[in-house]
């Protein structure tokens, strides 16, 4: 599977950890960035780029991390066409994707462990969207919100 990955500084260690497990699992992994640590970087800049990618269709799967989660799931849900959320528990990892198509993982470098956070994004890469009626209906209402036809979602 083709998959970005992004941090800030809060997500660094993480982000590079996950790069490199991706990579050893025969995915392409595509690096927004940062390239090194800088505790002046902003999540915005890495995680804009990320999600545009995933909704442009460049990478299949988005991995956005950042302290806690939390700012990289905001920017990301600002990108039309993206569904973010931040992840903690495995069920939400594979529910996400199953009934809301979510299309980018966010976890937070500072609140996830090394090996919890390998197992969210395992299974989040492993889930498919069912594609139920009641899903697609409820994805087409939110693409409604952001100006974009249901079918673009596909």
């Amino acid at each position: 599977m083709r998959v970005g990955i992004a941090a800030d500084h809060g997500g660094f260690d993480l982000k590079q950890q996950l790069a490199v497990a991706l990579r050893e699992a025969n995915n392409e992994v595509l690096d927004f960035g940062p390239s090194e640590r800088n505790p002046l970087d902003d999540y915005p800049d890495f995680v804009i780029p990320l999600a545009r990618a995933v909704a442009g269709n460049k990478v299949e799967r988005g991995v956005a991390v950042c302290g806690s989660g939390v700012g990289a799931s905001v920017v990301a849900n600002k990108v039309p066409g993206v569904r973010a959320a931040l992840i903690l528990d495995g069920f939400s990892a594979h529910q996400g994707v199953e009934d809301d198509d979510m299309n980018i993982i966010c976890l937070g470098g500072r609140v996830v462990g090394n090996a919890l956070a390998w197992e969210l994004v395992c299974s989040f890469l492993a889930a498919r969207f069912t594609g139920a009626e009641r899903h697609r209906r409820r994805l087409a209402k939110i693409a409604g919100v952001e100006g974009v036809s249901a079918e673009k979602q596909d």
